[in-house]
């Protein structure tokens, strides 16, 4: 057994990931990131329109602007979901964190005066998304990234981790599969810090990258200790372009793009006759399925979208402001955006819940677990969040996450028992890999996801009811149990995309099952979550978040629940104009 000891181990080479990195070295300790991928193809690299913060650069476009209104937009963005002592720590110290990555070379697009530029982004008050471009993420991950290579803090890249290490209720590092080799690692750290992303492979028609199948939060919940937080909590992005769901960033709209239905009308004042076509994501996402549920949405190939209209922007600004946009269209669509109208659908975008954490980004449950980023509910989001929130989450996680982490870890010592943990816990996966080998598939893992993912998307998405969830739940089940049919047609460990999957499809399958057993048991809707059977917002009995935990021996898990965290703005309008969606026919 091969066992690597670092102070810091990081599951994760995205922004969350790499941020926290470099704050744990900073701090003296030595650090290792564990990544599916090369940390420069991480799905942060996605991330397109901006990062929200309050510079106040843009004039008379965000004058005043704050972190109070950066808060109030974040809240009421939230649908007074999210933890509101986290979001005035993160939006409070946005600034700070923004200009120490200019520093580090982030090209951000810069004002006539050589300010950082900021555009218009939906649900917010001003003018408050820091962009390089539409390539925002891109930009922000190579200059993180190229702090990592400057502290030469060691990566270990094509790595799967497949468990984590626990004596007694402390995590001491975790076992992963070198997917090269398919030799298993074991890592032993006193602190380890979950910044795996998100969940979108969950669902058939997602913005997300392929490597987005909430690894992390599988890890935490498979100890049998951490609950999951609020993971009926999904956002789905209004821009998916269809029918190849590639990400047109919020930017298009906050640059002046608009909706337009089959008739060509920009149909969006009509649904939130406050902030038009940038409404909230949640807003915007339940208007446009109420134009094609209406019959007015464009009949294609793949069933119907409606249309994102740049036509109006020019070319210059389009081929400067938007040029990825620009190049995703023509390539993945054969459409030229600067005199064509964009196929567009809502697609399932982000997790909003995950690992439930504290202020301070330490997991709850355990001692020596950390997360950040996507995978965590820390919780800034609540039930809906709002575009450029996630990479300044990122960010902010990143540092909190390696502070504390990093911190703490200089007052753990090995113990005299972590040996023997570790040697059970790399026996069992090794006996866990040998039998899916020795065993004959009855099932296939991909087969299974696929079913699945097909599942979420039809039943568990945008609009929900009992009637649609229940029977989620139920075929879900029937799904899990095939599960326990999985083996393996490839032999070999090294270099088998059937192990990888084979070994996270109860994880994934898992994740499903609470996101639609917590839908199920919310009878209300608030923000991303919209029951049409309880189309309102019920603050007397719901507002609080969802808390999974896993059972032994059982499929579902038990649901219990905790007061949001309020302490400036209690629950009120959102301030959208947004009408009621009408009942589907």
């Amino acid at each position: 057994m091969r066992i690597l000891k670092y102070d810091v181990v990081v599951i994760g080479a995205g922004l969350a990931g790499e941020r926290a990195a470099v704050e744990a070295h900073r701090n003296g300790c030595s650090v290792a990131i564990l990544s599916l991928v090369q940390p420069r193809q991480s799905h942060s690299n996605a991330a397109q329109g901006g990062v929200q913060c309050s510079l106040d650069n843009m004039g008379e476009h965000s004058a005043g602007d704050d972190w109070k209104l950066h808060f109030d937009d974040t809240i009421r963005g939230s649908d007074w979901g999210a933890d509101q002592d986290v979001v005035e720590r993160v939006t409070s110290a946005a600034p700070r964190l923004i200009r120490e990555l200019e520093y580090w070379g982030c090209p951000f697009n810069r004002t006539e005066e050589g300010k950082i530029a900021q555009r218009n982004f939906g649900g917010t008050s001003v003018w408050r998304a820091a962009f390089a471009a539409d390539f925002t993420g891109h930009a922000l991950l190579y200059a993180i990234d190229q702090e990592v290579m400057r502290h030469e803090i060691k990566i270990f890249w094509r790595v799967q981790v497949i468990s984590l290490i626990l004596n007694g209720a402390k995590v001491i590092g975790c076992i992963a599969l070198d997917l090269r080799s398919g030799d298993l690692v074991a890592f032993h750290a006193k602190s380890t810090i979950i910044a795996s992303g998100g969940t979108g492979k969950l669902f058939s028609e997602s913005t997300n990258a392929i490597n987005c199948r909430g690894d992390g939060q599988s890890l935490a919940y498979n100890t049998g200790r951490i609950p999951l937080g609020n993971m009926e909590a999904i956002q789905f992005h209004p821009t998916g372009m269809y029918p190849v769901w590639i990400l047109l960033t919020e930017g298009c709209r906050g640059d002046g793009g608009v909706l337009r239905n089959a008739q060509h009308h920009e149909f969006m004042w009509d649904y939130a006759a406050k902030m038009g076509n940038l409404a909230s994501r949640d807003v915007v996402s339940r208007a446009m399925m109420s134009e094609i549920r209406a019959g007015r949405g464009v009949e294609g190939p793949f069933g119907p979208h409606v249309w994102l209209d740049l036509t109006h922007l020019g070319a210059e600004k389009i081929k400067t402001r938007l040029r990825d946009v620009h190049d995703i269209a023509r390539d993945f669509a054969g459409i030229d955006v600067i005199t064509e109208m964009a196929p567009v659908k809502p697609v399932q975008h982000y997790t909003m819940g995950g690992i439930r954490t504290d202020i301070d980004c330490r997991v709850r449950g355990v001692e020596g677990l950390y997360a950040s980023g996507e995978c965590a509910c820390w919780d800034m989001h609540g039930f809906n969040r709002l575009g450029g929130n996630s990479l300044l989450e990122t960010i902010a996680a990143g540092f909190y996450s390696g502070t504390t982490a990093s911190t703490e870890a200089g007052g753990r010592s090995a113990s005299e028992t972590d040996q023997k943990a570790i040697q059970d816990e790399y026996n069992i996966q090794v006996e866990r890999i040998d039998t899916l080998i020795a065993t004959d598939p009855k099932e296939t893992s991909f087969a299974l996801h696929d079913e699945m993912a097909l599942l979420m998307t039809e039943q568990v998405g945008i609009f929900r009811t009992g009637e649609l969830l229940k029977d989620a739940v139920n075929r879900l089940l029937d799904i899990r149990e095939r599960s326990n049919n999985l083996g393996l047609s490839c032999k070999s460990c090294g270099r088998s995309l059937e192990l990888e999957m084979a070994l996270r499809i109860h994880g994934m399958i898992d994740l499903a099952l609470i996101i639609s057993e917590g839908a199920l048991a919310r009878k209300e809707s608030r923000g991303a979550h919209y029951r049409e059977d309880f189309p309102n917002r019920d603050d007397e009995h719901w507002l609080k978040r969802t808390l999974a935990h896993k059972r032994n021996g059982e499929y579902l898990p038990r649901l219990e629940y905790e007061d949001v965290v309020i302490t400036h703005l209690p629950p009120g309008d959102r301030g959208y104009g947004e009408k009621p969606p009408p009942a589907a026919k």
